[in-house]
């Protein structure tokens, strides 16, 4: 580091004041601050260069708004043992309607306790309000008094009223244009604004101060969008006589999956998982599952999948008697949305590629064909998994070297990597020469090292390659016939101790 410069601020210690910044009409602006950051006098609102003026050593981190969503609906989720109707108000905000549920829990005051508990065990703290309208409750969790953000339940409908009242005007969550003319008009809190005739805020501020002023003092009810965990799709057919004919049932098969497809497609959604219940009159049941790579609801290439099912049974189905009823359950689906084929024919390639794939899943097992996805991780062997292709997303586009570079990676690895003998010109210099099994190899070219640190969050010390231990200088060698190799040194001189803890040389892959 150079003399004089400020070392990095480490966002991970827990006394360390971290905010997360959004740009906000061209300027960095803090959106988030942790409990350290806030006692030091930063806020919401404030931009970054106001922030660091205050306090040089403060760490910053973008905002992630997709991963917010994504955590809100988890824990929204979770809130649903509470209550069947969860909303989600983003970017920070849930809504539950306890009416009529609130005495499973000891009334409201038990219930916004077990819920304050709930989210401490797992290291959140949540502001908690009671309302008799969900835009109250919001407001007074967002800008209410301390003693009511913990959970403190309004005495009467006369408390309530006044606790709205008293509420600054930002809790109308109008744009920044109009929460500012609100404030030069000398409107500071929600009591001042309702005491003015809706017709004047109407001409002076618009409709949606009028009516987010009326939804919040229960005037008006705003509906409502629960989060609604929609229940897995079932169709079945019943009979008065028990069918026999192949005809027939796969006739009824088809009905099953047009109604099926019809429904996905209101939902906007596609099915990933198809499972057939034939039952007999005698009471036995055949039941057949397949899985599809992508989101579908074509009846044709899920009839296609079922007959390759069908056709791997070690035992053929046997009708008996006759089925009396069959039922197809989707229990997995994903939305799909319409898509305009590109004049390539880019996506049909891709829906041929994973109808293959789906095909010889279902005849050869689901583990039998496999897709390497990449993984976030710097370790090399550890940089892709082989995992089932059917139970894979679409492959994402690999990097590529640039236009006549050779490549960065070899296409084979050992594992685990294997011991070389290494002869160098100086201790931590590249190879001069090497013996790998048995044969010794001259050295003509050599590019490197590229240092490959390990995973710091990991266990550390380790001295088995493979292992994320120590720290691997990479060299690209091509000896004097022209072949090419990926060596590493694991482990740096300087960090040794012992001579029995010298870096060791190791054959990690080999270039086309």
């Amino acid at each position: 580091m150079p003399e004089g410069a400020a070392a990095e601020p480490d966002a991970t210690r827990p006394d360390a004041p971290l905010v997360l910044v959004a740009k906000v009409r061209g300027a960095l602006r803090l959106q988030a601050v942790n409990a350290v950051a806030l006692a030091q006098g930063l806020a919401p609102g404030q931009s970054l260069a106001d922030a660091r003026a205050l306090h040089p050593a403060l760490a910053v981190a973008d905002m992630d708004e997709a991963a917010d969503r994504h955590l809100l609906r988890q824990l929204a989720g979770h809130c649903r043992g509470w209550s069947p109707l969860v909303t989600l108000v983003p970017p920070d905000g849930i809504t539950l309607d306890i009416a009529g549920a609130e005495h499973l829990f000891g009334g409201e005051a038990g219930l916004a306790a077990q819920a304050e508990e709930t989210f401490a065990a797992i290291g959140m703290t949540v502001r908690l309000a009671l309302a008799g309208t969900a835009q109250g409750a919001q407001a007074l969790a967002r800008h209410g008094p301390a003693a009511r953000a913990h959970g403190s339940p309004a005495n009467n409908a006369a408390d309530e009223a006044a606790a709205l009242r008293a509420l600054p005007v930002a809790a109308l969550e109008l744009d920044e244009d109009a929460a500012l003319a609100l404030r030069r008009a000398g409107l500071r809190t929600i009591g001042d604004l309702a005491a003015r005739p809706a017709a004047s805020i109407a001409a002076r501020f618009g409709a949606d101060a009028v009516t987010a002023l009326r939804r919040l003092i229960g005037e008006e009810h705003a509906p409502i969008d629960p989060l609604v965990q929609p229940e897995p799709l079932h169709f079945e057919r019943r009979f008065a006589e028990p069918v026999a004919l192949e005809a027939s049932v796969s006739a009824c098969f088809l009905d099953l999956l047009n109604e099926a497809a019809g429904l996905l497609a209101e939902r906007g959604l596609g099915g990933r998982r198809f499972v057939l219940t034939l039952f007999r009159s005698d009471g036995a049941r055949h039941r057949l599952a397949i899985e599809t790579g992508l989101p579908t609801r074509d009846p044709a290439p899920v009839l296609r999948l079922f007959d390759e099912r069908i056709a791997g049974l070690a035992d053929p189905l046997d009708p008996g008697f006759g089925y009396d009823r069959i039922t197809l359950f989707l229990p997995v689906t994903e939305p799909l949305a319409a898509s305009q084929p590109a004049l390539d024919g880019e996506e049909q390639s891709a829906t041929a590629l994973a109808e293959l794939i789906d095909r010889l899943s279902t005849r050869l097992g689901a583990g039998a064909l496999r897709r390497l996805v990449p993984q976030d991780s710097h370790i090399p062997e550890q940089a892709q998994l082989a995992l089932p292709a059917i139970h894979q997303p679409a492959p994402v586009r690999w990097p590529t070297p640039p236009a006549g570079e050779p490549p960065q990676r070899p296409l084979f690895l050992f594992d685990p990597p294997q011991p070389v003998e290494v002869v160098a010109e100086v201790p931590d210099g590249p190879p001069h020469r090497f013996r790998w099994r048995r044969k010794l190899h001259e050295v003509r070219l050599f590019e490197g090292p590229e240092r490959i640190g390990a995973e710091w969050w990991r266990r550390q010390g380790g001295e088995a390659p493979g292992k994320g231990g120590l720290t691997r200088d990479y060299y690209r060698i091509e000896d004097v016939r022209g072949r090419r190799f990926w060596i590493f040194r694991h482990g740096l001189y300087d960090e040794m101790t012992q001579p029995r803890q010298m870096p060791k040389w190791y054959m990690h892959g080999l270039f086309a």
